[in-house]
């Protein structure tokens, strides 16, 4: 079950399309708009410019600080180094709590460090949030699904920010609200929120220099340990949805598309993403294992799990993703398996 230990990705930026206006005029064409409804284009075209910056300002900012990551009750955190230097990217991250640990990245080369005393897997060090690698890379228009807002200004670690919503069109996605630095657009907190306007997820600086540069030495392995290292590679191509075997997927909700599957072993997997969020579904012989079924839920994730007996053999189906209890058990429901032989057998 190791595979479904996932990092959570947020996949930013976006190209949203500011039609409110256009579609306002066609609903009523021999009737001018008014003040309220051109602030209020306006005010969604600035808020969709906003966040066209996000992407580039995550890689291409220079900075310092310490941020915190909220999932549910587990609250981290960590000090980051980044630089945009003769077009590559440099990070260095340094976990604060817990077992600790240290990566540093210089363009598509990882190097992880962990601590000499005590375990920690790698998927712990790793990054979540905005420092995952899909963060940044991902070019999707969301505007079919979320609509931009723009609710003001704010400060965040003594910067001054614009705030800017996402709000879902639909109950099977949750709805974002980003603070962006106003000089230079870089993501400085986010909220993940559901449809009751109740934060799932949290991320924030607490400490932030925003600068010109950054010195060598703040980019080098400092931390004593065992090392890791990892080539990252592009991104791979989406998995066509029939490639599936032995199986269909009944359902999934309108805006999200097949994106690139996750390993699954003796199984099969399939994964869609609306842009900004993204979900996985494993189908897989349950063998002798006993799993528990039903949800769970940690910050913005959820984890259903159901077991499903074809041709005298068990099944275990599991969807994984950023959307709510109810999508994942409504995508989870609509599997049907039409082949169980083209399943491997699981060995121990």
């Amino acid at each position: 079950m190791s595979k479904r230990c996932f990092m959570k990705t947020v996949r930013l930026p976006f190209w949203l399309r500011a039609g409110v206006m256009g579609l306002l005029l066609l609903c009523a064409p021999w009737t001018a708009a008014g003040p309220d409804a051109e602030a209020e284009a306006e005010a969604e075209a600035e808020a969709e410019t906003w966040l066209a910056r996000l992407g580039p300002s995550l890689n291409m900012t220079t900075y310092r600080g310490v941020f915190v990551y909220t999932r549910g009750d587990q609250v981290s955190s960590m000090r980051v180094a980044h630089r945009y230097h003769n077009g590559v990217v440099e990070e260095r991250l340094v976990q604060q709590d817990g077992a600790g640990g240290e990566i540093v990245r210089k363009g598509m080369r990882v190097i992880c460090v962990l601590p000499r005393h005590g375990r920690i897997q790698l998927e712990q060090v790793m990054p979540a949030g905005p420092f995952a690698e899909a963060f940044a890379n991902q070019l999707v228009t969301t505007s079919d699904w979320y609509q931009a807002e723009l609710l003001g200004e704010d400060r965040v670690a003594g910067y001054g920010a614009k705030v800017i919503a996402l709000r879902a069109m639909d109950g099977h996605r949750y709805s974002y609200r980003f603070w962006l630095e106003r000089e230079t657009g870089l993501l400085v907190k986010s909220h993940v929120r559901d449809g009751d306007g109740g934060v799932l997820e949290s991320y924030q600086f607490t400490d932030l220099e925003i600068t010109e540069s950054l010195p060598d030495r703040e980019f080098e392995v400092q931390m004593a340990g065992h090392e890791m290292m990892k080539q990252l590679s592009p991104s791979p191509r989406p998995e066509p949805v029939n490639r599936m075997n032995g199986w269909t997927l009944g359902w999934q909700p309108d805006g999200f598309l097949p994106a690139a599957a996750p390993r699954s072993g003796n199984g099969q997997a399939v994964a869609f993403s609306d842009g900004l969020a993204a979900f996985s579904v494993f189908v897989e012989p349950a063998g002798q294992l006993d799993m528990p079924t039903g949800v769970s839920r940690i910050g913005a994730t959820t984890a259903y799990m159901r077991q499903l007996q074809v041709g005298g053999r068990m099944f275990l189906v599991t969807v994984i993703g950023e959307i709510p209890p109810e999508t994942a058990m409504q995508v989870a429901n609509s599997v049907h398996i039409e082949d169980a032989m083209a399943f491997r057998t699981r060995t121990q």
